[in-house]
């Protein structure tokens, strides 16, 4: 007993030095500031589970939005919880020393004015706010619950692009009014859905009335909202106000008795139920659970074991260089994916849980602080993958499942609009998909020919999309590859996704002539397209990519079911090749074999170079794909790193080390706003997300790849760039390594048994 006892202390003492020096550099990537905001835009992100709140001093007050996962209403927009206001008596802020910093190890954010700290977190495992004052001196405080939905407001033009109507609102559309209720020492605040929702209107719309009672429906009867609380407030009154150019109504609770300590609670509870009843006794459930003390131990430990995973360190010992700002960014934006950890829905690709003030992103868009553009409850898949692949090798596969959930909830709903439009089997899954599993109601069109196919979107950018799906199936086949993750209740989704692709281009084949193949025994994807840019597409090349490397993938899987294993054998047999074409004399991937049209400005030639890893450095014609990055005019044309690019994604995993460099550089820079990873809004919003997660990939592409067994490290990685990785591999593996003057110095493969697979590629 005395040497288990031993045992346990020195195992103890090792994993906490272990822990203390893993996570040490940390501290340097804290953010501080010394001043106070000027706005929402100058906030500071923090959070945890699925909660996010956007936090600033501002005239002497605390102000922080609140955004939690899941909080839709009838429209399908993602709207914030509120903004909380506190103001202390006497005021530390004036005339004092000002400090607000992020705390990332911990996952807090301190503000600190005089003898006062503020410290704000949030459960990672239940869903609570807690805003701990502690001050040398007794003091008063006030906290305000504002909200701008204390009324029906209608939704003006342009606003609908924070909704599923997006540019096609129809008339006398509102934001329904939340519900406020106070209580002596509480106040209520929520949002309950009617049973009729935007879903409704978008099944009657796609012609999907006759099995309606069949469909998944996440947002008929939904309610969101919370209790503001405190152990030592009462309620106080009601005032109005404006901020950023929108009136509000706020909710006063005001401290008993001065006090030099103060802790405020905000608990959220989220429930789709008829009965309102119900509702409100999972918030009093929740209530009644929370430990602040340990709920704080576990959170920190949380947090704690998030750094551990995984990091990229650059230019560690020189804070002023470009380089090391890179690093600190990659810090900071996987910070703001972690806060969104388990929440019921993925982390938004347009701005995630930390949007703010519109007005401050584009100046015409003087709307509510619920605004943002391309939807709440709207899903836009190429968009969504940038956020969610760079967790592979950050080892974040725990905060995967929550978008391989979105799509495994649709999935009956997608396989319902194959019976019900084609009458064959699989999913169709389209490009910009509602939390239903329909394509989004305007970009499916309201006004269509008569005898269009209902099946399909009446949409330049959108028609024939159905491919993305399978980069989500990659993903998830990879996290059993990478974390010998359990994937059992996903391979429906898998199966059905590759299973409408067989069916579907089949079908039209019928539709067209007698043989349902080509002369070469292979599927005829026409019409298809390739990403939203060459449209009308005859063998779209990101297709081709994906359904060879899925299928590949499912055969391994599979490989003890016989039955199985033969079906997805003989469906890669009818894939057909990628298309090479030649260009002054240079052979290169086009991005299909014929197309009719040229709409957006993405690069799918490449696509086989990320996400599909048919090419790549080690592998066979690598040349080949190198000319396309190089030499492709419209590749050229459209190269970028701004937003969703990925053109540093390719260039890192083509080896091509100062494209790499130079994009790496551009696209993870300071942003143009106070928190330097609050980019944007490229294509899209700010925070742009997808920005974030691309810059990611593509930071994790230079340092390590893999080629079949080999793990190739530094494949694309400056040698002046000195830099401390540990990131993650297939088989279990993980990977540390330190790069210093162009030497590693450090290297450390676990399991110890693939260190014989590392390939060293530095070049000085």
């Amino acid at each position: 007993m005395k040497k288990a006892f031993v045992a346990f202390i020195l195992l103890t003492f090792i994993s906490t030095s272990r822990a203390a020096k893993v996570t040490d550099w940390l501290e340097s990537y804290n953010v501080l500031w010394t001043s106070q905001s000027k706005g929402s835009y100058e906030s500071m992100p923090c959070g945890g589970g699925d909660i996010g709140l956007n936090v600033w001093v501002e005239n002497n007050e605390l102000l922080f939005y609140i955004s939690r996962s899941g909080s839709l209403d009838e429209n399908n927009c993602l709207f914030k919880s509120g903004r909380i206001r506190v103001k202390l008596t006497p005021n530390p802020f004036i005339n004092s020393n000002f400090s607000q910093q992020l705390n990332l190890r911990k996952g807090f954010v301190d503000v600190n004015a005089g003898n006062t700290n503020i410290r704000l977190w949030v459960n990672v495992f239940s869903p609570v706010i807690h805003v701990d004052i502690n001050s040398k001196e007794k003091l008063s405080a006030e906290v305000y619950y504002e909200n701008w939905r204390y009324k029906d407001r209608p939704v003006s033009k342009g606003e609908g692009n924070a909704n599923s109507y997006k540019w096609a609102i129809p008339k006398g559309l509102v934001t329904k009014a939340d519900v406020i209720e106070n209580s002596a020492d509480k106040v209520f605040f929520y949002h309950k859905n009617d049973a009729q929702t935007v879903f409704d209107v978008t099944v009657a719309q796609q012609g999907m009335d006759s099995v309606k009672n069949q469909m998944y429906n996440p947002i008929g009867n939904l309610t969101s909202g919370g209790m503001l609380f405190g152990d030592n407030l009462k309620f106080a009154g009601t005032a109005s106000g404006e901020y950023a150019g929108t009136d509000y109504k706020s909710w006063c609770m005001k401290s008993i008795k001065p006090s030099s300590s103060h802790h405020i609670l905000i608990a959220l509870h989220t429930q789709q139920t008829e009965s309102l009843d119900q509702w409100k006794q999972g918030l009093a459930d929740l209530v009644k659970g929370i430990k602040s003390n340990d709920d704080q131990k576990k959170t920190q430990a949380w947090w704690n074991s998030f750094w551990n995973k995984s990091a990229i360190r650059i230019n560690e010992t020189n804070k002023d260089s470009e380089a090391w700002k890179i690093g600190r960014n990659y810090q900071l934006f996987r910070y703001m994916l972690g806060c969104n950890a388990y929440g019921s829905y993925p982390t938004k690709f347009n701005g995630g849980l930390f949007t703010f003030d519109p007005a401050r992103v584009d100046s015409t868009l003087n709307f509510t602080p619920d605004f943002r553009k391309w939807g709440g409850g709207t899903m836009t898949a190429q968009n969504q993958r940038l956020v969610y692949f760079p967790m592979l090798k950050s080892g974040d596969f725990d905060m995967m499942k929550s978008q391989f959930d979105f799509y495994l909830r649709i999935l009956k709903n997608a396989e319902l609009r194959s019976k019900v439009y084609w009458n064959h089997e699989g999913g169709c899954f389209t490009e910009q998909i509602e939390n239903f599993g329909l394509p989004n109601p305007s970009e499916y069109g309201w006004k269509r020919p008569a005898n269009f196919d209902k099946g399909l979107e009446y949409n330049a950018w959108l028609e024939y999309q159905w491919d993305t799906v399978l980069e989500f199936c990659d993903m998830i086949l990879e996290t059993k590859e990478y974390n010998n993750e359990k994937i059992d209740k996903y391979i429906p989704l898998i199966e059905s996704a590759l299973t409408f692709f067989d069916e579907h281009y089949r079908m039209l084949a019928t539709q067209r002539g007698r043989k349902v193949l080509d002369g070469d025994g292979h599927l005829v994807l026409y019409p298809g397209s390739a990403c939203e840019t060459y449209k009308m597409a005859y063998n779209s090349t990101s297709t081709i990519s994906a359904l060879k490397v899925v299928l590949e993938k499912m055969i391994e899987y599979s490989a003890a079911d016989s039955t199985k294993s033969a079906r997805w054998k003989q469906m890669l047999s009818t894939i057909p090749p990628i298309t090479i074409k030649e260009e002054s004399g240079k052979k290169m991937i086009a991005p299909a074999k014929l197309w009719e049209r040229i709409n957006n400005v993405e690069s799918p030639q490449l696509y086989p170079v990320f996400p599909w890893r048919v090419y790549g450095v080690g592998k066979k014609d690598l040349d080949v794909a190198v000319n396309t990055y190089l030499y492709d005019s419209d590749a050229l044309k459209f190269r970028s790193h701004i937003g969703w690019k990925q053109d540093n994604i390719f260039a890192a995993c083509l080896g091509l080390t100062k494209e790499a460099q130079r994009l790496a550089s551009l696209k993870m820079k300071d942003s143009e706003l106070r928190f330097p990873a609050f980019w944007g809004p490229g294509y899209d919003w700010t925070p742009d997300h997808n920005w974030g997660g691309s810059g990611m990939i593509g930071l994790q592409e230079m340092l390590m790849q893999t080629n079949g067994e080999q793990i190739l490290l530094f494949p694309a990685w400056p040698a002046e760039w000195n830099v401390h990785f540990k990131l993650h591999a297939p088989k279990n593996t993980t990977v540390e390594a330190e790069l210093k003057d162009g030497k590693v110095t450090n290297l450390q493969v676990y399991p110890a048994e693939r260190m014989k697979d590392v390939v060293v590629m530095i070049k000085k």
